[in-house]
């Protein structure tokens, strides 16, 4: 006979799988394949690499592999074609017990970028394990008075298959005496019983032989049989019956030893010792039940005697039978179905399954630096788990699957600021109480090359002496680099350029590792004041990052150059001829040198040296002007040739010093000039050579002058032209300022000199002054003249070959209501009183132009600050620009404006005027001793 219950409810719980899974796909997004049970090595499963939407020829590249938590060899992705194949045998019950669901869960990984990808492989369950009876055969004892319709339970049969496959149905062979009734209770239990039919009777069999078949519901269906033994017993007529057939007890996990799970009470309606009722466990409990409970024979207690663990097994079936004391005992049977609660008494557990450190500094957002899987072996809401970070840092949690996170960066980074993080993941469950784990990752940060060598100022000033030694250390640069490594590795190099003429590289270098800068070869203060230069500063990293340090080398001066004459006296010696009428303080001739170097080192002083054994000599220098004046009216008994030496010397340390020769000739005032020319031509060959000497110098400074005067007429009738009431042809406005060399200071031969001239305010580019000539007795009209005893700005020496600029001296009034000239002043005494004073400021150096000027004391009365001189000698030639400045409603000549021409005429020019014969033969004579100073 075949006996099976299928209603709707078994129904509904086969499709309750397929339902699940669907709601499943639809909610997860991931792969989700199917694969059945026992299917062989290399069974299709799916074309993994084509649903993720990957190509063939990246798998390999891209590193795609698949990884199982436990199951990593049962599936594997051929990589030639994408298909996911059975790799080993699948057996669902080993995997999954009698579990309704059973899955295989794979992550997908490939790398560049890193991507994850959640596949789900259902095991499908197949009809592989028939219905299993515990024992080969069961015996059952049946007293020959039970009354028709008497029942017996018989132990079932169990399948390890699910749903359909594990739906039992049974059979008994056909008898007369018994029929086969089954019973589904809870939980898919199925209760087997022999139903009597009809009376027994020993005498005539005492044993029955019965077949029962279970048969399952798959396809093909499979079967499992046990053999029934049934002895017939004979006497006790009533059998001890329980209240309930079967009883549910629910029991928490972890439920100490001996405590008590149901008291069972049975009753007999038999007298005496028929009665009485003893309690066992049935036959049909197996070992591992026995194992965890213990039944009292009397009582009917049944207590807990071992650990009861929830997630080992949740469901406890113990079947009972109460026999009497009966001689020939009758058995009466319950069955207690033991249901055990969750209780949260297992932490959540966590797996990293991955790690991708270290992670660059310039990494971006949602990086993925681990995959971290947590799991719970509680049920409910006491294995429900959830993730979080420790706090302030840079990265987040997202939940990528069920139970299955993503550790990724969710700021930047900066390993300058900090160079890992310890990141604490804390997985909670939500029971009551709560339980926790903890796991801790280091994440380190890999430097990237962000940050640039730097220095500690932009800019630095170096102050060399020069002369130095080749190869000398003059500064050391230094430049720190905030990365780690070769990153923060840095080397030095010089920006190249050009100095004049010339590379960088041949005045400085720089060591590419120290950072010292050198000087190459001895530098020079009076080619080279101020070298600037760049240091550039470079990382290793790639690329490398690179910064520039401005370094300005200030070359300071030494008193290296000694003070050299200039013009005829540069030969060897002087000759200058003298009226023997000359008053006192008449100027003679005047010692003109220059000193390449700067501030007191190019200072010079002048010192008379008369000849040895010489008497008192009639004539002295100024101390700072270098002019040879008569110190007394010349008589009979002073020599007619007077011989001395001037002594040049600078203000350095030490004192350096350069000399010239003056002969001087006394001629009388009849003589004429013919015969102060025999008088020069002496035995004397070296006083010929001098006179040649300058007769050629006059000659070349004339056509140079010649030249110089050109250009000026000629710009000054192109402004005039272009605009006649303004610039030079303005009335009362003298705008044509040229330099005189008449100044006492030395002049540097290191620049070019130039004749400005300016238009609207006058420029201050060039200071103007005249020469200090005697004032005769009858010389009353003679323009006021400030004593030339001054010196220009250290920066601004004039000379043969240099510019005067007056950058720093102020400005020239050109008349009431023009603009102030504002003449600098000493305020100390000088030690000549009829000479100016002059002196370098405190400090007086490199670049000092603070350079100030003072009349002496004995000086006729100086101009005024609106005053200008009538007159301006142009350097080194014979040639004098005159100024004549008329009130602004006059008419004037403007060709008579500025004239040129020699000394002598001009004097000669102002004398016819004044009617003054005398005098103008007492200017000849000056003119001469001026022409032989030029």
């Amino acid at each position: 006979m075949l006996y099976s219950q299928r209603g709707s409810q078994g129904s509904w719980r086969l499709l309750l799988p397929f339902v699940l899974l669907a709601a499943w796909e639809a909610g997860s997004g991931q792969l989700h394949y199917s694969v059945p049970e026992e299917a062989k090595h290399g069974t299709f499963v799916g074309r993994i690499a084509q649903d993720l939407g990957l190509e063939l020829a990246e798998l390999v590249p891209r590193l795609f592999r698949v990884a199982s938590r436990d199951h990593g060899d049962l599936l594997e992705v051929n990589l030639q074609n994408g298909i996911l194949f059975v790799n080993s045998r699948i057996d669902r019950e080993a995997l999954c017990g009698r579990s309704a669901e059973c899955s295989i869960h794979l992550e997908v990984i490939v790398d560049r970028p890193l991507q994850v990808f959640h596949v789900e492989v259902e095991v499908r369950d197949i009809n592989d394990n028939p219905p299993m009876f515990s024992a080969a055969e069961q015996r059952l004892s049946i007293l020959e008075s039970r009354m028709p319709g008497s029942r017996f339970p018989v132990e079932g049969a169990s399948d390890m298959d699910i749903g359909s496959n594990a739906a039992l149905s049974y059979k008994v062979n056909p008898n007369e005496y018994f029929d086969l009734d089954v019973k589904r209770k809870e939980e898919e239990t199925n209760v087997l019983q022999l139903v009597l039919k009809k009376p027994l009777d020993r005498e005539e069999t005492q044993e029955h032989r019965l077949l029962l078949t279970a048969i399952d519901g798959g396809k093909p269906e499979l079967t499992g049989t046990v053999q029934l033994l049934i002895d017939v017993l004979d006497a006790n007529d009533h059998a001890p019956e329980f209240d309930e057939s079967v009883y549910n007890v629910r029991l928490l996990e972890n439920t100490p030893n001996e405590t008590l799970v149901i008291k069972l009470n049975a009753s007999d309606m038999d007298e005496g010792i028929n009665k009485e009722i003893l309690y066992f466990f049935s036959n049909l409990v197996p070992d591992n039940v026995q194992s965890k409970f213990t039944i009292d024979s009397t009582s009917g207690e049944i207590k807990v005697k071992g650990a009861l663990d929830y997630e080992d097994r949740k469901l406890y079936e113990i079947n009972i039978d109460a026999v009497d004391r009966s001689p020939f005992p009758l058995a009466g049977h319950c069955k207690v179905l033991v249901k055990l609660v969750d209780v949260n008494d297992n932490m959540p557990e966590m797996a990293i399954t991955s790690l991708f450190l270290p992670i660059k500094e310039d990494a971006q957002l949602g990086t993925v630096i681990a995959l971290i899987s947590v799991s719970d072996r509680d049920s409910g809401a006491n294995g429900q788990v959830t993730c979080s970070l420790s706090p302030h840092v840079p990265f987040k949690l997202v939940s990528t699957f069920k139970n299955y996170y993503s550790l990724v960066l969710d700021s930047a980074l900066d390993r300058e600021t900090t160079a890992d993080y310890k990141v604490v993941v804390t997985a909670r469950d939500a029971g009551s109480p709560s339980l926790w784990a903890t796991a801790s990752v280091s994440v380190q940060v890999a430097d990237v090359n962000d940050n640039v060598p730097a220095f500690a100022q932009p800019e630095y000033t170096v102050f060399v002496k020069e002369n130095n030694p080749p190869g000398a250390h003059i500064f050391t640069v230094s430049a720190t680099d905030a990365d780690a490594q070769e990153n923060a590795l840095v080397s030095y190099s010089l920006v190249e350029r050009r100095v004049g003429e010339r590379l960088l590289s041949s005045f400085v270098s720089v060591h590419a590792e120290s950072g010292k800068v050198f000087a190459l070869q001895p530098l020079d203060h009076e080619e080279l004041e101020l070298l600037q230069f760049q240091v550039s500063a470079r990382d290793a990293g790639v690329p490398a990052l690179g910064s520039n340090v401005t370094l300005q080398v200030f070359v300071l001066d030494e008193n290296d150059n000694a003070p050299a004459l200039l013009g005829p006296q540069a030969g060897g010696g002087t000759i200058e001829l003298l009226f023997r009428s000359v008053s006192s303080g008449h100027v003679v001739s005047k010692v003109r040198a220059v000193d390449a170097d700067s501030g007191y080192n190019a200072w010079l002083s002048y010192e008379l040296q008369p000849a040895a054994g010489a008497v008192h000599s009639p004539f002295r220098v100024g101390l700072y002007t270098g002019e040879i004046s008569t110190t007394r009216v010349l008589d009979e008994s002073d020599t007619p040739r007077q011989r001395f030496l001037v002594l040049v010397k600078d203000h350095g340390e030490p004192a350096l010093t350069a000399t010239a020769t003056f002969l001087v000739s006394l001629v009388e005032n009849s003589q004429t000039l013919k015969v102060s020319s025999r008088v020069l031509v002496g035995p004397s060959s070296s006083d010929s050579m001098l006179v040649d000497v300058n007769v050629y110098l006059i000659i070349a400074i004339c056509a140079v002058s010649s030249l110089l005067v050109l250009t000026l007429l000629l710009y000054t009738a192109l402004r005039c032209s272009a605009s006649p009431t303004e610039g030079v042809c303005g009335p009362g406005k003298p705008v044509l300022v040229c330099s005189s060399a008449v100044g006492t200071w030395s002049y540097s031969q290191q620049r070019r000199q130039r004749v400005c001239s300016g238009e609207g305010p006058p420029k201050t580019d060039l200071m103007a002054f005249s020469p200090s000539l005697p004032q005769g007795p009858s010389s009353t009209d003679n323009p006021r003249q400030p004593n030339p005893d001054w010196r220009y700005s250290a920066s601004l020496r004039a000379g043969m070959h240099s510019s005067v600029h007056l950058e720093e001296a102020g400005i020239l009034r050109a008349g009431p209501g023009g603009p102030d000239q504002q003449w600098p002043t000493v305020s100390s005494a000088t030690p000549e009183p009829e000479a100016g004073e002059v002196s370098p400021p405190v400090g007086a150096g490199v670049n000092s132009n603070s350079w100030t000027f003072k009349y002496g004391p004995g000086n006729p009365k100086q101009s005024g600050p609106g005053e200008l001189p009538d007159k301006f000698i142009i350097p080194g030639s014979p040639a004098i620009i005159s100024i004549r400045q008329e009130p602004a409603s006059n008419q004037i000549d403007k060709s008579d404006f500025i004239t040129f021409g020699k000394k002598e005429e001009t004097k000669k020019k102002k004398k016819k005027k004044k009617g003054n014969k005398t005098q103008e033969k007492k200017d000849k004579g000056n003119s001469t001793t001026d022409n032989s100073d030029q």
